[in-house]
Parts: C-alpha cells; sequence; structure tokens
C-alpha cells in the first residue's frame, strides 16, 4: 500500500478512528469527508489564536471581528455561524446567547490531543445546530494513553502595540493518573483607528482596538482498572476588548464588551471486550456586559446558564455490526435587562448502526429524535455510505439537519426602550431551521506521499433564521421603536439552496528526522440561492470562493510556517461610518524559528505580512501587519 497523509498529517489513513461519528470509525469508514489535525499538525500552522488555528482548515471560513481571538463567527460549507457545532472532548460549547461566543473554546493548543473536523450535517448524532458541520476538539486527558507520559510546553513573545502573549500547557500520565492544564494571557492596547470625516455634520472620532484576553484550565483522570475510567476538566474565560462596529454599522456605535465563561465537564466510561458506556456532564455559566455608548444610557448584562448531560451506549453485535445507542438532556436559561428572562430544556434520542464487509463497503445509518419547549418535536435521519477499493475510497451521505433560534435571535432588544434605528430586534416566534443536505465524494491515495479529496455537496433550507432590514410599520408587538425607522428584525427566511464543491491536496515529503516539507491546499465553492428579495445579514454572507494553503518547511534547526488565505465574496458598503466589505483579499501569515535545543526555541511571527486593509464583518477592523517575538519550549 502507498504511503498516504491525511488532513495535514503523514499517518496513513487506515490508522486513525475517529470519534466525533459517534461510533469510532476509521476515516475511510465514515462516508463522510473529515479532517483530522493531530498536536504535531498544530505546532506547525502559524496562527495566534483558536479561530486562527481553525482558519487554516480547508472548507472552514472564519469571520473574525478582530484580531488575536478577540471574536469570531465560525462557518462550513454556507452555514450561519450558529449552524456549525463546536465540541470539546464530545460536549456540546455553542452558547445558548449567541453563536458569536462559540469560538470561545477555555483550553490552549498545549492542551490539544488532536481536532477533528466533519464537514456537513451530524444531527442524526448531536442534535440541533449541526448543520453545516462539527468541529471536536479533543484534549490529553480525555483519550486513553497506552505509556506514561510527560509534556510541559508553551511560549512567550512580545509585539507591536503593546502586544503580550503567554502560553503554557501541561499533562502527566502515570500509572493512570492523568493530570493536564494550560494558561493563556494575550493583550494589546490595539492599533489606533484614526477618525474619519462622513460630512460636513458629522465625524467619527479615532479609538483602540484594545483587547485584554485570559485563559486558565485544569483536568484530572484516572483509569482504575477493568475498563472504568474517569475524567474531569474546569476551565475559565475572561475577556475585554473594544467592540466598535462587531454588531451594527450605526455612528453612536462606541461599543466595548466584558465576557466571562466557566466551564466544568465530567465523564466517567466502561469500557469492555463487545461495549462500552459513558456518562458525560457539562455546566457553562457565562456573564456578558455590553455597553453600546458610554455617551447615554445603553448597558446589556446578560447571565446565562447551560447544562448537558449525555448517556451513551456501544455494543458489538457481531464482526461486521455495530449498534450505538444515546441519551442526551440539557437545560438553558437567562437573565437579561434587554433580552428578559428565559428558560427552556430540551432532550433528545438517538442510535446508530454500523455494517461493513470483507469487500470494502461500509454503512452507518442514524436516527434522532428531539423535543425542545421551542419547536416540539424533530426527527432527524443520517446515511454514510463509503467503499474501499486498493487506492480510492468512494463516499457518499444524506441527511437532515435542524437548528432553533438562539437567545439573541429571539429576544434581544425586546426589552428596550426607544430601540434605536439601525439595531436588530429579536423575534419570539421564529421557527426552527430545517435542512436536508447531501454529498458525494472521493479520495485517492495512489500517489506516493500525496493525498487527493474531491466533495460535492447540496443542501436545502427552509424557514432560515436571519436578521433581516425592516420598516417598524412591518413588526408587530415587538419592541419598544422609532415611528417609520428602520431595523434588523429576525424572520424565517422561506427556502435556500446552498450548493458547492471541496477540493484538498495534501503532500508530506521527510527525508531525515530535521528535514521535511509539508504542503495543504484547499479550495471550496459556494453558491446559495433565496426565493425572496430581502436582504439578509448572514446567510449569504460566505465566501463564494475560499482557498487556503498551509507550508511548513523544516531545514535542521530552522522552520517555516507560512498560512495563506484567499476570500472573494459579495461588496458590502456602510455609508453611515464610510465603511466596505472588499470584493476580495489574500492574507499571509509566516512563522520563523529555530531550534536552539532540543527543548528551546526562538521564532518571529508575522501577522498580516501584505498589510492588506481587510474586513470579515462590514466595520469591524482588522488588523494590519503585526510583528511579534518569543521562545518557546517543549520539556
Amino acid at each position: 500500500m502507498s504511503s498516504t497523509v491525511v488532513a495535514q498529517t503523514g499517518i496513513d489513513i487506515d490508522t486513525i478512528n475517529v470519534s466525533t461519528t459517534s461510533i469510532p470509525l476509521k476515516l475511510n469508514q465514515t462516508g463522510r469527508n473529515i479532517t483530522v489535525l493531530q498536536s504535531e499538525d498544530i505546532q506547525q500552522l502559524s496562527f495566534n489564536s483558536m479561530d486562527e488555528l481553525l482558519q487554516t482548515i480547508s472548507g472552514v471560513e472564519v469571520q473574525s471581528r478582530g484580531g488575536f481571538g478577540v471574536q469570531a463567527d465560525i462557518q462550513m460549507r454556507g452555514s450561519t455561524f450558529s449552524q456549525v457545532l463546536i465540541l470539546l472532548d464530545g460536549q456540546r460549547m455553542n452558547d445558548p446567547l449567541t453563536g458569536h461566543f462559540n469560538g470561545y473554546i477555555p483550553v490552549t493548543s498545549s492542551e490539544i490531543y488532536r481536532i477533528e473536523i466533519l464537514r456537513g450535517p451530524a444531527s442524526a448524532i448531536y442534535g440541533p445546530d449541526a448543520v453545516g458541520g462539527v468541529i471536536n476538539i479533543i484534549t490529553n486527558t480525555f483519550v486513553k494513553h497506552k505509556e506514561n507520559t510527560m509534556r510541559n510546553s508553551g511560549s512567550f513573545s512580545y509585539g507591536e502595540n503593546q502586544l503580550l502573549s503567554v502560553e503554557h500547557g501541561f499533562f502527566s500520565h502515570n500509572k493512570g493518573l492523568k493530570v493536564g492544564g494550560g494558561f493563556n494571557i494575550s493583550k494589546s492596547e490595539g492599533e489606533l483607528v484614526p477618525e474619519k470625516i462622513i460630512d460636513e455634520n458629522t465625524t467619527l472620532e479615532e479609538y483602540n482596538t484594545f483587547f485584554d484576553i485570559k485563559q486558565a484550565s485544569i483536568s484530572l483522570g484516572y483509569e482504575f482498572g477493568n475498563g472504568i475510567s474517569l475524567a474531569a476538566r474546569t476551565a475559565y474565560d475572561d475577556r475585554h476588548f473594544n467592540a466598535r462596529y462587531f454588531y451594527t454599522t450605526n455612528i453612536f456605535d462606541k461599543s466595548v464588551e466584558s465576557t466571562q465563561a466557566w466551564w466544568n465537564q465530567l465523564r466517567l466510561s466502561k469500557v469492555g471486550d463487545k461495549s462500552s458506556t459513558s456518562l458525560d456532564l457539562s455546566y457553562k455559566k457565562n456573564n456578558d456586559e455590553f455597553i453600546f455608548s458610554p455617551d447615554f444610557p445603553s448597558t446589556n448584562v446578560h447571565t446565562t446558564k447551560f447544562f448537558n448531560a449525555n448517556l451513551s451506549h456501544l455494543r458489538s453485535l457481531s464482526s461486521q455490526m455495530s449498534l450505538k445507542a444515546g441519551l442526551q438532556f440539557d437545560n438553558r436559561n437567562i437573565v437579561s435587562n434587554d433580552r428578559g428572562d428565559h428558560e427552556n430544556v430540551h432532550a433528545g434520542a438517538y442510535t446508530m448502526l454500523h455494517y461493513f464487509n470483507q469487500s470494502g463497503l461500509n454503512a452507518t445509518l442514524g436516527l434522532r429524535l428531539d423535543y425542545d419547549d421551542n419547536y416540539e418535536l424533530e426527527f432527524s435521519p443520517q446515511l454514510n455510505i463509503s467503499y474501499i477499493l486498493s487506492d480510492f475510497v468512494i463516499r457518499a451521505a444524506a441527511g437532515k439537519s435542524i437548528r432553533a433560534g438562539d437567545y439573541t435571535e429571539r429576544f434581544v432588544g425586546n426589552n428596550l426602550e426607544n430601540l434605536l434605528p439601525g439595531r436588530s430586534l429579536g423575534n419570539p416566534d421564529l421557527l426552527a431551521e430545517e435542512a436536508w443536505s447531501e454529498e458525494i465524494g472521493l479520495d485517492y491515495r495512489g500517489f506516493k506521499n500525496i493525498q487527493i479529496k474531491a466533495t460535492a455537496f447540496s443542501r436545502q433550507s427552509s424557514s432560515l433564521i436571519d436578521f433581516v432590514k425592516t420598516n417598524q410599520a412591518d413588526i408587530v408587538g415587538v419592541g419598544n421603536l422609532q415611528t417609520g425607522e428602520d431595523y434588523f428584525f429576525t424572520k424565517n427566511i422561506s427556502a435556500a439552496v446552498t450548493s458547492g464543491f471541496e477540493a484538498e491536496v495534501y503532500f508530506d515529503k521527510k527525508w531525515s528526522s530535521s528535514n521535511r516539507i509539508k504542503l495543504g491546499l484547499g479550495y471550496t465553492f459556494l453558491n446559495t440561492t433565496t426565493d425572496e428579495d430581502e436582504v439578509s445579514v448572514y446567510i449569504s454572507s460566505h465566501a463564494k470562493h475560499l482557498l487556503t494553503s498551509n507550508l511548513h518547511l523544516q531545514v535542521d534547526r530552522f522552520y517555516l510556517n507560512l498560512n495563506s488565505l484567499y476570500k472573494d465574496r459579495k461588496v458590502l458598503d456602510a455609508a453611515t461610518i464610510n465603511s466596505s466589505l472588499s470584493p476580495s483579499y489574500f492574507l499571509h501569515n509566516a512563522k520563523l524559528g529555530m531550534n536552539i535545543t532540543s527543548n528551546f526555541g526562538a521564532f518571529v511571527q508575522v501577522h498580516n505580512l501584505g498589510d492588506i486593509e481587510y474586513q470579515n464583518i462590514l466595520g469591524a477592523r482588522m488588523p494590519g501587519r503585526w510583528f511579534k517575538a518569543g521562545v518557546n519550549w517543549n520539556l
């Protein structure tokens, strides 16, 4: 068999079991387009935060509102940012307040064992939100290790605009006891945005894009014997940042935002010869203070709580068939001065059956029933098929996915007096989104050191939720509005069709232990059409053409990481603040380093090498060229 590469790693495709498919399967058995990043791959990329790391992955579009992890919307296959499900060690992290917080993942890159990215629907496994794809971040403490090990790694760097970045992570496994953790500090006074003269009566004052981000986590695990193990984590995420024009293009917008999130997680599992059982519990509490402007009373304060429980059982029925069944329950609530106080419950039950035979055929059928007091009962089926030949894997999948509106989409601005024009307004009567998706793909691994992947897909959506520019006269019974003014009101867009194509090529060549070249190229084409003339904010905000390139070059003690991104998207303008989204941009991030010893190194990193001016979200300025230098260690 030819040597192959999987995503950005040099591991043979037949050796990786993917846990995000619920039934652990080898990649070529899943019938899906899945990327796996091992911890080694992560260290060979140039990034400053988790969203910048995800941005390097083919087909993952990250619409950041600021650099260095301030805030980002994560999209896949033309989805909205709320239609991608984020998991931490298998537990849902999507925030019930707003999808804008879904990228706040409270672990450092040093704690990550691997990341699995499943493109396309997975509601039959995970329920709501898994429309465009699933990103599962798996940490060292929550996986089984065969050998005792100890790791201690991190970095310290300083850069322009008083940028300070510190990251440290550690993990130890000794005689069944696992201890892991880490912390991250990233802060800067930000770039100075000069004042803008809109007209003779309006001047927008200068401001700084400051940010202050702190994260810390600790995790413990123990393997008791007889297949019984326990793992737990507690983590904290604190952010304070300039949020001007993050959510509006209003001339009065001088927004500043602070969030604090506390995350707790527990897993108890029993693994036998032919079966395994797992109980997963998690609890998240998030506080958010949003000040629209210090010039008048405009402070919104929200506290959300999210409890999630999963019980699953996997059994091998025969040498060719496995069955998994599970139950899920969650409770979410919010206390908010502008959205009100609300509480909702959700429960789901699912079953999955996997079959394979010696001829290379694999088939997985998933069935799930969800109940939510927002949308009552929803049924989600999914069928994945793959056929393995000597150098080819042919795969196909079809399934249904669902998503309900979050607390922002349903209630934002409902309790505010005299809501300013151009602000967002929630709709309590939203229906749940539904979508049917189909895909067909081919993986080829007949070339030495090269893998090629191609996938075509389509999604037909109904009742899609988005913010639509609406006149006050057409909004009945919601909000305290100004007569005759326009607001961005959440509505169910009747239907949309998203079709696209993904192509990926990966090359990995190693001449010796200290000489290596890795190259990954990814291209995604997307087209979304709707049957309505209303102009929405997020449904068609994705790039039409998305190209990613990742190069890692190692020569003796020196290495170069170069990550590039090209986006082509529709032009948007905001005359009120004299701002616009350009039709396309080409972004390069680079890191040049030297391993001084086997344990210590030094590096120089450049964000936005070409110093281009660009935005991902209309009005939200992204950083220009930004240098930093530092040291790193791996003990």
